[in-house]
Order: C-alpha cells, then structure tokens, then sequence
C-alpha cells in the first residue's frame, strides 16, 4: 500500500503546483490477486498492481479533468497541469456547485490483514475443496477466488484530507452436471469469513436436484426468491431509480412521488455506506461523507441519493454518493440494504401451495424505467414447489414485470440477509404474481 502519509504528502505537493482557483486529486490505488478455475482445474492465477489519479481543475466556472495511471509526483503534477489546462478550454459549469470544504467522517475498520496477504496457495487450498466435492458426484466446477486490497483518497485545495483502507474477498463458483447446475457466491471484507465447504455443497445441491428440467409455461407465478435473486432484481432497481440525477430528470419512477406509499407496507430500503455488512465506505469521490439514506421506508418513497452537483441544484445537501470526476452516471446508492422480515427460506416454501423457487437472474435489462419494467432469465436452479415442498427443476423462464408491482405483493422476507452481486445485502423473499412471459 501507499499509505496515508505518504499519499498525502505527494498530493499536496501536486496541489502546490496547480494554477487554478481550486484543484482536487482523487487516488485510486488497490492489489488485486485472482485464482480462476474452469473443468475442475485452475487454468490462471493474477496478482495485478493498479493506480488510477483523478485530477479535476475549477478556473474560474470551468472545470477540466486529467487523469494519470501512476503514483508520482512528476506524473502528478503532470496530470494537475492537464486538468487545468482543459479547464481553460472549456465553457463556463453553470451547475458547478464547487468543490466541498473538510467534514468529518465516520472512522471504519473495514481492512483485513489476512485478506491483504491472502496467498494463491489459500486460494488454491478453497478451489481444491469446490473441485473434488464436485468430482465425487461427477460434476465439474468452474469460477473464480479474488482477494484485493484497496485504498482511495480525497485532496483537495479547500482542506479535505481523506482516506480509506479496506480488503474485499469474492469467492464464486457454478457446478454442473449434466443437465443442471448450481451457483453460488461469497463477498466480504474478510477472506476468513467464506464457509467453502458450505458454500461448495449448497452449489453441487442445486447441480443434482436440477437434473432433467421439465418444460413448463409461461404465466403468473408465487416466487419465492433466493437472496442473489433478490439483490439482482434491486441492483438494476437502484440504477434506474434511486440516484438524484434520473428523479431531477423525470426519469425514475420516484419522480412525482416522495411521500407515497409506492411498494408494499413490508419493503424497506436502504443505503449505508457506514454498515459492515456491507461492504463500506465512509466519503465518497469528493470527499463527503456518506450518509444513510432511507429510499423506501414502509412502502414509502422518502429519499434518493446527492452528490454536491445534484443538490445545489435540488436545493438540499450532497449524501456524500458522488462518483468519479469523469463518470457519466449521477451519484448512485452503492450499498444498499433490503430490511428483513420475520419468516425464512424454509417457511416461504412450506406456505407455498404452488409455486417457484428461483436460485437467481442473468440477462437481465431495463424495458421501461419509469413503470420500473425489468426482464430476464432464471438460472442455476429453479424449481416447482408444490404443497410446500420443493418438488423437482424447471426449465428457465423469462420474467417481464415492474418492480412496482411486484413489491406490493411480498409475502414475506427473510431474517436472514446476505450480501449479494455487487453491492446489496438482501433477505430471501416471496412474491404473489410474478409474470413471466416466455421460456427457454
């Protein structure tokens, strides 16, 4: 790592050198070590170094950006110089709210030194245990085992100094055999925290129970969904909903409807970059600190995420959600929490009369925004449950709905929560009318 002293140091030298009226620097740097399995064997191990600096210039309302792939002050300086240059070059920012002064932030623990030093040969010693569990039904494996170090940094002109070290550790595999196959997912700032034998056998379960899918027809189903189901279905949710700059647009279908009850009395959604189950980050790529922000509270619509830009121009404060200068989208809620309910997986099944268990969704898109209208695919795993017992595989349907109406006919949740896809932590849920519209 480079440590806080010392990117701080080069940094402020760099900023020493800026001729324009504010100047910020955001460092990127992280280690990320990777071990890729395919037909039982490990085919790749990767120990890739990166560093990315995000340099953004304000000359008078107009704002420039340089970019450098390197940790130096001659490449630094370098790139603060572009910034500024560019800056000069383009047309006044009318919407440029400025760049933030310095505001204390929550101090987190979320670095792992295990994770940090995670060796192939760990690595390889949890694929061995994937592999021959997988071998002993006749079933091949295949994902990946990726153990990363990361730390970002925010200075800028006007006093922010702020740091954050942290480890993340995914462990993902797909066992197949024959005809089925099973998935499953690990995503922590803790390597130690995977149950690989655990996670290995729930996968290779799902491989043996799908075997011989039955053709079965499109129509309106009871769901009960798996949390990797659940938090596909909320990671799309939040990118076309949750952000402030598609509801200052019109665009998200929260526009027009703060205040309302939009989703049924027991959803309840959330963003907290501060909570560890999650994974955490306590400021964003300006430096502000993340605040918690409740999005859905009991089928009400009450917020959506700021960065500075999109504030200023709401009239209210940034939640500390900014992206990177550069990124074409607005702020988004990169760590979203879907509140629990009471039930379990093994009760949402047993009340079902007649239904569908659904391990998780690929493919899937955006058909309308504003209604909320996803679709996609079943996959790895979906099955009929038939008088509260899961009864054997189906063969993979395609669902087209809005998720508005879905979430007013949940059932029930989970208490138990997981941290899934990317960047949701989400309970297993069950849904009345689900509507699926083709097969596969």
């Amino acid at each position: 790592m480079i440590g806080r002293k010392e990117l701080f140091r080069v940094c402020e030298r760099a900023l020493a050198r800026s001729t324009a009226r504010e100047t910020e620097i955001v460092v990127l740097a992280d280690e990320s070590s990777l071990t890729r399995f395919a037909n039982n064997t490990i085919h790749q191990n990767l120990l890739v170094n990166r560093v990315e600096c995000i340099v953004r210039a304000v000359v008078g309302k107009s704002v420039g950006v340089g970019t450098v792939v390197a940790f130096d002050e001659d490449a630094l300086s370098s790139a603060v110089e572009d910034a500024c240059e560019t800056a000069r070059l383009q047309p006044p920012d009318e919407d440029f709210p400025g760049l933030p002064g310095p505001e204390p932030f929550v101090e987190l623990d979320a670095f792992d030194e295990r994770t940090a030093q995670f060796t192939p040969e760990a690595r390889g010693e949890a694929v061995r245990t994937i592999v021959q569990l997988a071998r002993s039904e006749g079933a091949v494996a295949s994902g990946f085992f990726s153990t990363d170090w990361l730390e970002i940094a925010v200075v800028n002109s006007r006093g922010v100094r702020a740091w954050f070290p942290t480890t993340k550790a995914e462990l993902s595999t797909v066992i197949t055999k024959e005809t089925g196959s099973g998935y499953e997912q690990f995503r922590s700032v803790r390597a130690g925290a995977v149950d690989v034998e655990g996670l290995a056998r729930r996968a290779l379960d799902k491989a043996i129970r799908s075997q011989n899918p039955e053709p079965i027809e499109p129509g309106e189903y009871v769901v009960v969904l798996e949390p990797q189901a659940t938090a596909g279905l909320l990671e799309l949710l939040a990118f076309i909903g949750f952000g402030a700059k598609e509801y200052l647009e019109g665009e998200s279908f929260l526009t027009g409807k703060m205040g309302q009850r939009i989703l049924g009395e027991n959803v309840t959604l959330r963003d907290d970059g501060l909570s560890v189950e999650g994974l955490p980050l306590p400021f964003d790529f300006e430096g502000v600190p993340r605040k918690p922000v409740t999005i859905i509270e009991r089928g009400v619509a009450k917020g959506v995420v700021y960065d500075r830009r999109r504030a200023a121009k709401a009239g209210t404060s940034s939640t500390g959600h900014a992206l990177p200068s550069g990124t074409e989208a607005g702020p988004l809620p990169l760590h979203l929490h879907m509140e629990p309910g009471e039930s379990s997986l093994e009760a949402m099944i047993a009340s079902t009369a007649k239904g569908l268990l659904v391990s998780r969704f690929h493919y899937m898109n955006v058909v309308e925004p504003k209604q909320a209208i996803l679709t996609g695919m079943t996959r790895d795993g979906t099955f009929r449950i038939e008088r509260g017992e899961v009864a054997g595989p189906v063969r993979d349907l395609r669902f087209t709905e809005s998720m508005l109406k879905a979430l007013n006919r949940v059932a029930a949740l989970s208490r138990d929560r997981r941290l899934c896809g990317e960047y949701v932590v989400a309970p297993a849920v069950k849904i009345e009318g689900f509507r699926f519209t083709g097969k596969k």
